[in-house]
Parts: C-alpha cells; sequence; structure tokens
C-alpha cells in the first residue's frame, strides 16, 4: 500500500551554508527541474503543489501554489482528499505551453487521479487546470500517482506512473491536449517488485539517450525519516513500451533494477543513523552538457532530518550505464 506522505511541501529549507550537493529546498517528491530564461523551477508535494525558482540551482524561493484552491472534480474524484494536498507533480515544456501533471490522492488507498494543469509561462505563472488525465479506482489493481513525462524522438508524449499495487505503468497521451489519447488506450506494464511484498515500487522517470529509453524507478519504502528505505533504480529498453532490462538483462517487470542510488554511509560521527537517508523521484536537466540528476533525500540529518532537494551529475560511462557523482 502507498505510505503516508509527511507534509513537507511548501517551505524553504533551512538558512546557512550548503552542504555539497545538497541544496537549500526544504522539499519532497520534486519534479524535474525545468528551465525558462536563465531561472530554474522545480515543483513539489504540498499544499496547492507548491512551486519554487533558483538562478543557480543551489539557492531557492517560494513561488507560491499552482492551485490555492482544490479543482471541484477533486471532492468527486477523490473523496478523501479534503485539504488541496497534492502530490508528486512533474512538468515539461510541450507546444508552446508547460503542462504540469500532478497527483491527487489519500494515505494508504488507490483511489487516485492524476491530473494537468497548463500555463504559458513559469513566470508569471497562469496555470488553469484541465482535470483528469489518469484515475484509479479501488477495484484496480494500479495506483494513479506519480506521473513522469517524456516527449520521444517521434514527437509523442507518454507518461509513466505508479506507486505499489501491480506497480509501474505507461500511458500514451495527446500532446496536443495532454490527455489520453483516447479512454481505452493500452496501459502498458514497465516495472515491479515482486521480491518485496507489497510490491513496493513507485515513483518512475524517463529518460531518453543514445538509442535508449532509461527507466529509473524507487524501490521500498518513503517517509520513515531516518528509518527510511527508498533507494533509486534503473533499467533501459530500446523501445518506449520496454520490456526494461538492468545492467544484468533481468527485466524490471520480474524485479530487476540496477541500484543507481541508496542512503550515503554514515561519517563515522557515531550517530545512530546515516547522514542522508533514501534518496527518491529522480529526474535530469541537462545543464551546459551536463546532465544534473535532481532528487530528494528523505532524511539529511544536517538540515534537522528534513527532506531536502540534491543535485548531482549523471556519468554514463563507457556502456551508457549512469552513475550519479554526488556534490559537483
Amino acid at each position: 500500500m502507498r505510505l503516508p506522505l509527511l507534509e513537507t511541501g511548501g517551505a524553504a529549507g533551512a538558512a546557512g551554508a550548503t552542504p555539497a550537493g545538497t541544496t537549500d529546498l526544504f522539499i519532497h517528491d520534486p519534479s524535474t527541474i525545468v528551465k525558462q530564461g536563465d531561472t530554474y523551477w522545480v515543483f513539489g508535494t504540498g499544499p496547492g503543489c507548491p512551486s519554487f525558482s533558483s538562478k543557480d540551482l543551489s539557492r531557492w524561493t517560494f513561488r507560491g501554489p499552482v492551485l490555492p484552491e482544490a479543482p471541484a472534480w477533486v471532492k468527486d474524484v477523490v473523496p478523501k482528499n479534503t485539504k488541496g494536498f497534492f502530490w508528486a507533480p512533474d512538468v515539461r515544456h510541450v507546444r508552446g505551453r508547460y503542462f504540469l501533471y500532478y497527483s491527487v490522492s489519500s494515505f494508504g488507498s488507490n483511489v487516485s487521479a492524476i491530473a494537468l494543469a497548463t500555463s504559458p509561462t513559469l513566470d508569471p505563472a497562469k496555470w488553469v487546470d484541465q482535470g483528469v488525465v489518469v484515475r484509479s479506482e479501488a477495484r484496480d489493481n494500479f495506483n494513479a500517482i506519480d506521473a513522469a513525462i517524456i516527449e520521444t524522438p517521434d514527437r509523442k508524449l507518454w507518461m509513466a506512473f505508479g506507486s505499489f499495487w501491480s506497480g509501474i505503468k505507461l500511458v500514451e497521451l495527446d500532446p496536443a491536449t495532454g490527455k489520453r489519447v483516447a479512454p481505452d488506450s493500452p496501459l502498458y506494464a514497465l516495472a515491479a517488485h515482486p521480491q518485496e511484498r507489497n510490491n513496493a515500487i513507485e515513483a518512475p522517470f524517463l529518460h531518453y539517450r543514445g538509442g535508449y529509453y532509461y527507466l529509473f524507478v524507487n524501490w521500498d519504502y518513503c517517509c520513515r525519516g531516518a528509518k527510511s528505505t527508498y533507494n533509486i533504480r534503473v533499467g533501459r529498453s530500446r523501445r518506449i513500451t520496454g520490456p526494461y532490462l538492468d545492467k544484468e538483462n533481468k527485466d524490471l517487470l520480474r524485479g530487476g533494477g540496477t541500484l543507481v542510488l541508496a542512503t550515503t554511509p554514515d561519517t563515522g560521527s557515531g550517530a545512530p543513523f546515516d547522514p542522508k537517508v533514501g534518496p527518491g523521484h529522480a529526474g535530469i536537466l541537462s545543464v551546459n552538457g551536463a546532465d544534473r540528476f535532481s532528487f530528494h533525500y528523505e532524511y539529511v540529518r544536517e538540515r534537522g532530518g528534513r527532506s531536502m532537494l540534491e543535485i548531482g551529475t549523471v556519468d554514463w560511462g563507457r556502456e551508457g550505464w549512469p552513475t550519479v557523482v554526488l556534490g559537483k
């Protein structure tokens, strides 16, 4: 089942010097970072789906919620979401507009929806809600949260999503509307974590490079502070619909997944827990020829145990398998 998220979105990080690789932004479930002009933007879990901007990817400023008031459809589609607290957004610039996908759910339930808001700009934001894109109900074997958007080289638009239940799914979207290409268009199964009793997998992210589609996912559990077990895994495929195989050629649908990031080892301080725990919600942004890898740590000891935005650099290696270099 989906575990409760800590209500951490919507506030800037603590003041003071920034440890290497860690930004000053207190955020949970960061979107892929996007750049407009000379400004970077990221969105996260929280009331109304909070937004933040930065000039240097290190110091961030709160810029307000995408949806200050919950859309009217929420009370009918997800009745238990009563506070307008939205999860795990993703954002892309598509055909002259920004598409922002956000999740509406309640803790431990798959009565959920991924919805779309659009805007011609990020600054100033002029978001207009466009309603539900994909929803799941109690009778379904999937959970419609954690959207991840990709536009493929043939200019098709796709959305990966999913959390627990039967794992990660993929659906094609219409680039003109941002909605599903048809109400009954197929859902493709991409990844699962069957070796864990609750199929604890979520937070997909898709990236295209060198003829491969890379699928990043989270295994295990968020939202437990210093005891969180989140870790980021990856597989790749020549086709957007899969199959996605890890470095050992194991299918991600059958529990494959090459480890990318796990909890940072303790530095020997004697503390009873690791300093940076539970990396999750991967994203990649190309900046000046380098691929910057964004994610959050569930728990950063130097920031009072808060969930913080972290940015590293991807080293793709000779065989095209990603390694994340932190602190640069």
